[in-house]
């Protein structure tokens, strides 16, 4: 169905935002559209649903974040033909999704005809959604990649075709080796995103290298999700000649942190739960909270919430534990018997959900244990809160070691590897970071990293001067194009 309400009749350029599915990568195109809106851009964001079921996206709920931004105009595009594509046995659910995409080319083109040309100001397109780039081009509409994840992420992945040529194994032969990219910390080849270990010939691994590599090749620019001060390593090396031998990377324009300030995710807003955690926050101490959430798809069987209980009733320490459970699923099959009478003077157990912005912004809130999203990783950097990492998919083990060693704004939790962390390391990493010698120098690098990032954003910083410059070179393009 076409969420799209009527275009508005002033003759401000427009700006069509294509994110990547999912609520994971919508949730920061929407603060990206913020910014446009800013500058006094209209703006339409068209989504395309990823194919049904598939595991990798959560389904956006497109009347929820219209409703919440009523000045962006939201348009569906209408579903495409996939039953040819749908997955036969041992066909990665993923590998559909990313052929779907490339199969909306058509539907988003007519959508972008529907605008007239000299209306048109520019295509962003999101991390996963860069097949886009062709439909610009054809149209003559200056296209540029909006890239959700870390500075460090685009430049791994922007070198990963270099070290898969030639290769005759998948990079999971490799096991712990370390593996070096310019500009990003060494770190074990087991933490790349799990595609990129498989044989690259796998159709998979083929298929995630080739929209990445798009988002740097068929682009003009690549608008990142970070401030150049947080990676500047990163964003150097992309900058370097040495990065992709031969080739020389368009501009990347650091805008971020663009993070929600409403403390809700799009799909979320409106639950009245949230209050009763942040009034639960008002009563502590400032700094003294553990607050624990593992994003929109992280889950934790049984035992290992009964050891992360454990471990925070041992730590002393107070908490607030937003849980994932399948639902019907009672407290008593995952909590030991007393943990709540015993943890309740210091303690809040919330189910399934809480305002993750809000939490972390609190003054009471005093340390993280995170999955390591980067979106979840910007927020706890934006308001100076260090972080416990637990990462459990994707880029997630990446941005860990980004964390704790390039960044320096929190410790590991041993054990994610294996997938299961005991409840000594939740109670000694808890106590590390909140009484130890060692978490007081992290503590206070994070509130460091915050003002770093409060200066990025303000008149004459960098991530606003980068933005700024960004708006000169597609005016320069579109000079260049005959418009």
């Amino acid at each position: 169905m076409d969420k799209e309400a009527a275009m508005p009749m002033a003759q401000q350029k427009t700006v069509v935002l294509y994110p990547s599915p999912g609520v994971g990568h919508v949730v920061p195109m929407v603060q990206l559209a913020k910014v446009f809106l800013r500058h006094g851009f209209d703006v339409a964001m068209v989504i395309a649903e990823p194919p049904a079921g598939s595991p990798d996206f959560r389904i956006v709920d497109v009347d929820r974040v219209a409703a919440s931004n009523p000045a962006i105009t939201f348009h569906v595009l209408p579903p495409v033909p996939d039953a040819d594509l749908a997955a036969g046995p041992g066909k990665p659910p993923f590998l559909l999704t990313l052929q779907v995409l490339e199969r909306y080319n058509g539907e988003l083109e007519r959508f972008l005809r529907s605008i007239p040309r000299r209306r048109l100001h520019s295509l962003v397109t999101g991390m996963f959604s860069t097949y886009a780039a062709d439909v610009a081009a054809r149209l003559g509409v200056p296209v540029y990649a909006f890239f959700a994840s870390a500075a460090a992420t685009l430049a791994v992945v922007t070198q990963m075709p270099a070290l898969l040529a030639g290769r005759r194994v998948g990079l999971k032969e490799l096991g712990d080796t370390p593996l070096e990219f310019l500009g990003v910390p060494p770190f074990p080849a087991s933490h790349l995103v799990g595609e990129l270990l498989e044989h690259p010939e796998d159709a998979l691994c083929k298929a995630m290298v080739d929209v990445w590599r798009r988002n740097t090749d068929g682009t003009s620019g690549v608008l990142v999700n970070t401030f150049e001060s947080l990676e500047s390593a990163a964003v150097q090396a992309m900058r370097d000649p040495r990065c992709v031998p031969g080739r020389v990377l368009p501009p990347i324009y650091c805008v971020g942190p663009l993070v929600g300030g409403d403390g809700t995710s799009p799909a979320d807003q409106g639950r009245g739960e949230r209050y009763g955690c942040l009034a639960w926050l008002d009563a502590q101490p400032e700094g003294s909270v553990v607050f624990l959430c593992f994003g929109s798809r992280g889950t934790h069987p049984p035992e290992q919430l009964r050891e992360i209980a454990v471990g925070l009733d041992r730590s002393g320490q107070r908490f607030l534990w937003a849980v994932r459970t399948p639902a019907g699923t009672d407290d008593s099959a995952f909590l030991p018997e007393g943990f709540s009478e015993r943890t309740k003077d210091r303690g809040l157990v919330v189910r399934s959900w809480a305002p993750q912005v809000e939490v972390l912004r609190h003054p009471s809130t005093g340390a993280f244990v995170t999955h390591c999203g980067w979106n979840s990783t910007l927020e706890a950097i934006s308001h100076g809160v260090p972080m416990l990492c637990w990462p459990l998919y994707a880029e997630q083990l990446m941005n860990k070691v980004f964390i704790t060693e390039d960044m320096g704004v929190g410790v590991g939790m041993d054990g994610y590897r294996a997938g299961f962390v005991k409840a000594e390391e939740v109670e000694a990493k808890v106590r590390l970071v909140m009484e130890s010698e060692e978490g007081r120098v992290i503590r206070a690098r994070a509130v460091a990293r915050k003002k770093e990032a409060a200066a990025a954003l303000e008149d004459g910083g960098s991530s606003r001067t980068s933005f700024a410059r960004f708006l000169f070179d597609v005016e320069n393009l579109d000079k260049q194009l005959g418009k």
